[in-house]
């Protein structure tokens, strides 16, 4: 098993796998799950010859249950030291829901100014603002979250099952069909991860304002949202994501889950390709 330590001495976990001498492709998971979340789009991209990387998040997966620096910014710290290890350039950076958000914030804060990334992709992310505030009065109100962190701190088995049993995947849509392989893993990973990191993690996806991160990427940026998606509103994400990228593109798809990068992986893998090639 790999891993990389930070700055702040926190062991962080990574998968590396292809030639060393492809071009690099930095997959970023979700909450609260590792780095398993993308085993799809990994064995897609490493069959099309590209090198495929991913790490755990602090406290979560394999990677150490650390009691602070739950927040986008050491998230995006987090993610830069395994590319510095790894020596990657010319990387594509691809984020799924509060790995959207770290990607956001790392190719602002790191990856743009050290000239290690080459393009980057939002798959159902939570950027910019998920919260209902004054300068964000689609957002959804505190009570949501302060809801999870609840569910969290009472029963996080249950809340972990409940999840991805309903809305995640929209396994609770009538006539969906449901995959309880999907459920059981996602419940697997959420349940390798901390406590602590879990809940102090939901603050940092919807309480971070990426407005500005947004703002200063220059790369190519796709960002790919589902039209049905149950846990970060389209309207409130994809759609206000794209107005602040300078050099954004925007893809929906109708009737697609939050989860569509697992259970739609044909048509996810297809559409990344299209975009890491051009």
């Amino acid at each position: 098993m790999s891993y990389i330590t930070t700055k702040d001495g926190v062991e962080i976990f990574y998968k590396d796998l292809g030639s060393k001498e492809a071009q690099p492709i930095v997959f970023h998971h979700g909450w609260p799950l590792s780095s398993d979340d993308w085993d799809a789009q990994m064995l897609f991209f490493l069959s099309k010859g590209y090198r495929v990387v991913a790490h755990d998040r602090r406290g979560h997966g394999r990677s150490a249950q650390v009691a602070d620096g739950h927040d986008m910014n050491h998230y995006a710290a987090d993610a830069f030291a395994v590319v510095e290890a790894l020596d990657l350039r010319n990387t594509v950076h691809i984020g799924h829901s509060t790995g959207g958000g770290e990607v956001a914030r790392y190719v602002a804060k790191h990856g743009q100014p050290a000239g290690r990334v080459a393009k980057a992709v939002l798959v159902s992310a939570v950027p910019p603002l998920m919260l209902k505030t004054e300068g964000n009065p689609e957002g959804l109100p505190i009570e949501v979250f302060d809801g999870f962190r609840s569910a969290l701190a009472a029963n996080r088995a249950q809340f972990f099952r409940d999840v991805p049993a309903g809305p995640f995947y929209g396994f609770n849509r009538d006539g969906a069909t449901v995959h309880e392989g999907v459920i059981q893993n996602w419940w697997r990973q959420g349940m390798m991860g901390g406590a602590i990191a879990h809940y102090d993690g939901i603050k940092a996806f919807s309480e971070t304002d990426q407005t500005e991160d947004l703002k200063a990427i220059t790369v190519p940026t796709l960002v790919l949202h589902g039209e049905d998606d149950q846990i970060v509103p389209i309207a409130d994400a994809a759609h206000k994501s794209i107005k602040l990228l300078q050099n954004g593109t925007i893809k929906t798809y109708p009737g697609f889950s939050h989860g569509m990068l697992t259970v739609n992986a044909d048509v996810l893998n297809a559409d990344l390709l299209d975009f890491v090639k051009a």
